[in-house]
């Protein structure tokens, strides 16, 4: 796995023992990206312009009220899909409209072996309001590191 991360932007990549196209069904599929991702995407899609909203698995926020919600940005079908959301947004006291949401950015490329080059880059963090900044880029950072082993895991099972 490769890390790489400044103030603004968390990069990760990571070679899946998998063809291309099936990392992209993994990713590309909302109930299947739900699946390994731990977020409730039973029956959604995604679409372009399009928000996608599931409850995220309680053991990932501790309460039972987090959600993946996204906006999806671009699908380019077995190389990119990217969308924006608000990260480490699971207060649910919180009003995160105001803020400027990040950009996660999926891309996929052949590996030797018939594997796949899988890199998610999130970028954005300078935007985000310094009383949460910090700790939504420590924890988005985490937890990149533990979804591209998830997903992998997912893949290859």
């Amino acid at each position: 796995m490769t890390i790489t991360s400044e103030t603004d932007q968390i990069e990760r990549s990571i070679v899946i023992n998998a063809p291309r196209d099936r990392v992209w069904q993994a990713i590309s599929d909302a109930e299947e990206f739900g699946t390994w991702f731990g977020a409730n995407l039973k029956g959604l899609t995604f679409a372009p312009g399009q928000r996608t909203r599931g409850i995220i698995d309680t053991a990932m926020c501790g309460h039972d009220d987090c959600y993946f919600d996204v906006v999806i940005e671009r699908i380019e079908p077995q190389n990119l899909l990217s969308f924006r959301w608000h990260p480490y947004a699971i207060d649910p006291a919180a009003n995160y409209t105001q803020e400027q949401p990040t950009l996660v950015t999926f891309t996929l490329k052949d590996a030797p072996g018939n594997g796949t080059l899988l890199t998610v880059v999130e970028s954005g963090f300078d935007n985000i309001p310094p009383a949460r900044r910090l700790e939504a880029f420590r924890m988005n950072d985490r937890g990149w590191a533990y979804q591209l082993d998830n997903i992998a895991n997912h893949v290859r099972a």
